[in-house]
């Protein structure tokens, strides 16, 4: 497995994985709108955020293999926890037909390696309710249940 920064090649395999979770979508047919490009762009250009995918195997440099598992990491500056950065975890996905081998966990070890390395003390991340099988993984990793999340959608202007 290789885990690295997505390129915007990997961009219809990474609104594969999100668009369905429970089945294996050809990225192929993923429809790449120019609201797709321009946040992959901004994530993309900015030092404080990541979009990470993992991938079965490395055919050339730059990218290649098949997309099995994607997350976007993004650090987060603050003045508690000693002024220390935490690492925000969102979009985390395994390909459907790919779950149970430990590629989720090997996922989520590898950006808590990451955000280790660049010196944040806190990973954090939120899931949805619904996800009750997520919420039993991320406990697992050792993640704890210690805040309550609130969303407020926003309409466009």
């Amino acid at each position: 497995m290789i885990f690295r920064i997505a390129t915007r090649r990997d961009l219809p395999a990474v609104l594969a994985l999100l668009a369905d979770e429970d089945r294996v979508l050809d990225p192929a047919s993923m429809p790449v709108g120019e609201e797709h490009e321009r946040a992959f762009a901004a994530i993309e250009s900015d030092a404080r955020n990541e979009m990470l995918v993992l991938t079965d195997a490395d055919t050339e440099a730059g990218g290649g293999g098949t997309v099995v598992g994607c997350l976007q990491l993004t650090y987060i500056p603050g003045l508690g926890q000693g002024g220390q950065e935490r690492a925000l975890v969102e979009a985390v996905r395994v390909r459907a037909d790919r779950r149970g081998e430990g590629l989720g966990a090997e996922l989520m070890r590898l950006a808590a390696e990451r955000a280790r390395g660049r010196g944040c003390g806190l990973i954090q991340l939120t899931s949805n309710k619904r996800r009750t099988a997520a919420h039993r993984f991320y406990e697992r990793l050792g993640f704890a249940r210690s805040h309550e999340g609130f969303k407020l959608p926003l309409e466009r202007p």
